[in-house]
């Protein structure tokens, strides 16, 4: 079959791609190989799909159904297969492939068209905390993880040449993150991306997470990210602003990680994510994140 890549993850990729990087163009006969090597039966290419790799639905050769991932080198391929094996399927997608190949993974088949963001909010918010809980462990004691320290330091950097009117909240995005780099107050594994969509209905266990890039640092930091889920919905409604600091406290209490501490990096990552949006020419969602910024 045709392995043609959702466009979705044309366009994510285009909005990051290094001059003359042509993973893309081999992609389709990256995909053939590595289907012919593992006698793998395509049933479909997963659409809309991810925004850094192509998610293919596949049967192994005893059957069993499957999933092939393949991503590009900047989308750390290794690093996601360190932290599942790390994880051995506790709270996420197990590698079902032993052995390593370059951008390659081979994981369980979930259901893919089902997420805990077709929970009503409440319950999928719980849902949610209680997957990301069982992902928060000890990173191994030689791992090559990037640390929260490197991420947001290279973000930074680019973070610095906003201007204009987003130049306040990029100040105190910044201020922020010194202050919470300053005495972090604790070292784990965490998933790097987490949010609802990343959350899928199981067989084994009701939910399960997918697509991490891991990160090594502060539980407080992986929080941060769930708490603007459907931040659409919160920029619509009259109450945003008073639903987005409950969200804060509940999500802290319930997973017992300081208040503030998340409201910072919360702060941090959505200016950090909205001035990339402007920075690649997505205006709408920088207008939403800058402004559930503003709440914080």
């Amino acid at each position: 079959m045709a392995f043609e890549p959702p466009q979705r993850l044309v366009r994510a990729l285009g909005e990051t791609a290094p001059s003359g990087d042509d993973w893309l163009e081999k992609l389709p006969e990256v995909a053939r190989q590595a289907v012919d090597l593992r006698e793998l039966t395509v049933e479909r290419v997963q659409v809309p799909g991810g925004r850094s790799s192509l998610v293919v639905l596949v049967r192994r050769a005893d059957g069993t159904p499957a999933v092939l991932k393949l991503a590009p080198g900047r989308a750390r391929p290794e690093s996601e297969r360190a932290a599942l094996a790390r994880w051995g399927g506790l709270g996420a997608v197990q590698l079902v492939e032993p052995f390593a190949a370059e951008g390659v993974l081979v994981l369980e088949r979930l259901h893919p068209d089902v997420s805990v963001r077709s929970l009503p909010e409440a319950k999928a918010l719980l849902e949610a905390a209680g997957t990301l809980r069982r992902l928060w462990v000890e990173p191994p004691g030689d791992h090559a993880f990037e640390t929260v320290t490197e991420r947001t330091g290279r973000q930074a950097v680019a973070m610095r040449g906003a201007e204009g009117d987003v130049s306040a909240l990029v100040s105190a995005a910044l201020d922020a993150r010194e202050e919470l780099l300053a005495a972090p107050p604790e070292v784990r594994l965490l998933h790097g991306t987490f949010r609802q969509s990343k959350v899928l209905a199981a067989e084994r266990m009701p939910w399960l997470a997918v697509g991490p890039d891991p990160v090594v640092g502060e539980c407080a930091f992986d929080l941060a990210r769930l708490v603007r889920d459907r931040v659409e919905d919160l920029i619509a409604t009259p109450s945003g602003a008073a639903t987005t600091r409950r969200r804060v406290k509940r999500l802290a209490e319930s997973l017992e990680v300081d208040q503030e501490r998340l409201r910072g990096w919360t702060l941090f990552r959505a200016v950090e994510s909205g001035v990339r949006a402007l920075r690649v020419g997505r205006p709408r969602d920088a207008e939403l994140l800058l402004e559930f910024a503003g709440w914080l």
